[in-house]
């Protein structure tokens, strides 16, 4: 027991059995002992009560007063009840101004920000940019569901999915149809999610300037290296008997850039799409013959090449650009694996998907490149990619064509050991091998 309470605890006791014993003395000489007792008992039970009535109307008011200042348990008690009640105050204080402050704070972000319930989806809270990026209106739209508030955004299956709902990326506001906004659910807690709206209009107008210029910029230089390379394949080494290594590398850097204008015309066109163009079963046993094929001669021999085919399926999708997609995967393989290598091409299902993979024994890649090997022009190593003719948009292009066809492309690797590069088909690209199905021819 503290001691502040432990003399307030004597000093109540010594006052009890002062009053009993000045009782007890007066009543001796009154002759009436027992009685005196019993009233004085009754006093400092009265008084008790006083106090402790005192408390509790104290406690029910949540009066402001200065304590007492008397030394009895009762003033101790008081004191304590005052300093707690400061000390509540105090901190109530505190978390209404970080409150405060928070919501400012989100009142303030460019990005729009709605506190819904996880339940019902009803919109608990919402900021200013919430009003004009999502025209939700206060008080109007509090308690009411997201899905109603935001009509005609197509929004009810994409809620559904609660936590494993994607972002999205692009979706036209329903206050400006001319405003493109990012959406994303954010799970914060049992009870809220948290609605995140960025305008990214600008990214996107950003993001078709850059698209147009390399398109332009790549048709434009498409014709005149068709002019230079066609009259370098006119001219004859003989007739440059001092310097033939000049002429040829003149022909293979046209080459090279007459290869990197393609891949940038495929990538924009690429770019441009929001599906795959064509819709049709693609038969994968003349399709890893073709893979296999191209690997060969790619390899001429250097390297050891194994196809096989575990899964007895065929996709759906663009024969074209699934090849495309394929042989850069198979002639990455090839080219970045030393003499004597392995490259494996397997394909296999995956539940009710199917997964094509292709594995090879090369350099391997180290773990801080892989997230930036699919960005355009991006190179592990320049030098090395640049000697074996890569123009480092390859993984770019597998990308977007994946991502046509809503699959995914998954890299694993190892310094040393090599690497594995997965294509990854949901259940709906996936169609049983009939026993004569139509090849599709792969040119």
């Amino acid at each position: 027991m503290p001691r502040p309470i432990r003399s307030a605890w004597l000093k109540t006791l010594a006052t009890v059995a002062a009053v009993v014993l000045l009782a007890a003395i007066v009543g001796r000489a009154l002759g009436q002992p027992a009685l005196a007792i019993a009233i004085a008992a009754l006093l400092v039970l009265a008084w008790h009560y006083w106090r402790l009535r005192r408390v509790l109307q104290r406690l029910v008011a949540r009066q402001r007063r200065e304590p007492s200042q008397g030394g009895s348990v009762w003033d101790e008690l008081d004191r304590l009840l005052h300093r707690n009640q400061r000390e509540m105050r105090a901190r109530k204080q505190r978390l209404l101004g970080m409150l405060r402050s928070y919501r400012a704070a989100a009142a303030a972000l460019p990005d729009a920000v709605v506190v819904l319930d996880r339940n019902s989806q009803r919109v608990q809270w919402f900021n200013e940019a919430a009003t004009t990026l999502l025209g939700l209106r206060h008080p109007r739209d509090l308690g009411r569901g997201l899905v109603d508030s935001l009509q005609p955004m197509p929004l009810a299956h994409w809620l559904a999915g609660g936590r494993n709902a994607e972002p999205i990326l692009d979706i036209a506001s329903p206050v400006d149809p001319a405003i493109r906004l990012n959406l994303r659910l954010i799970p914060y807690s049992a009870e809220h999610w948290l609605l995140i709206g960025r305008d990214v209009t600008r990214l996107l107008q950003l993001e078709q300037v850059r698209r147009d210029f390399v398109a332009n910029v790549s048709h434009e230089l498409r014709t005149p290296l068709t002019v230079v390379h066609g009259y370098l394949d006119m001219l004859d080494p003989e007739d440059f008997p001092g310097n033939p290594e000049m002429l040829e590398e003149m022909r293979h850097q046209s080459q090279r850039m007459a290869r990197l204008v393609e891949d940038l015309l495929t990538l924009s066109r690429l770019e441009s799409q929001q599906h795959s163009q064509e819709e049709e079963p693609v038969a994968m046993v003349p399709m890893l013959a073709t893979l296999r094929r191209e690997a060969e001669a790619h390899s001429q021999g250097r390297h050891d090449i194994h196809v096989e085919d575990e899964a007895g399926i065929d996709l759906v999708g663009s024969p074209r650009e699934l090849h495309s997609a394929f042989s850069n995967l198979v002639s990455n393989a090839v080219r970045y694996t030393p003499a004597g290598g392995q490259v494996v091409v397997r394909l296999r299902r995956e539940h009710d998907g199917a997964v094509l993979e292709v594995r090879d024994t090369g350099h391997g890649i180290p773990a801080d490149h892989l997230p930036r090997l699919t960005e355009r022009f991006y190179r592990v190593s320049s030098s090395r990619s640049r000697e074996s003719g890569g123009t480092g948009l390859g993984l770019s292009i597998v990308k977007h064509i994946l991502g046509l066809h809503g699959a995914r492309l998954q890299i694993e690797s190892e310094v040393g050991k090599g690497s594995v590069f997965s294509c990854h088909f949901d259940a709906a690209r996936v169609r049983k091998r009939e026993p004569a199905f139509p090849t599709t021819v792969v040119e």
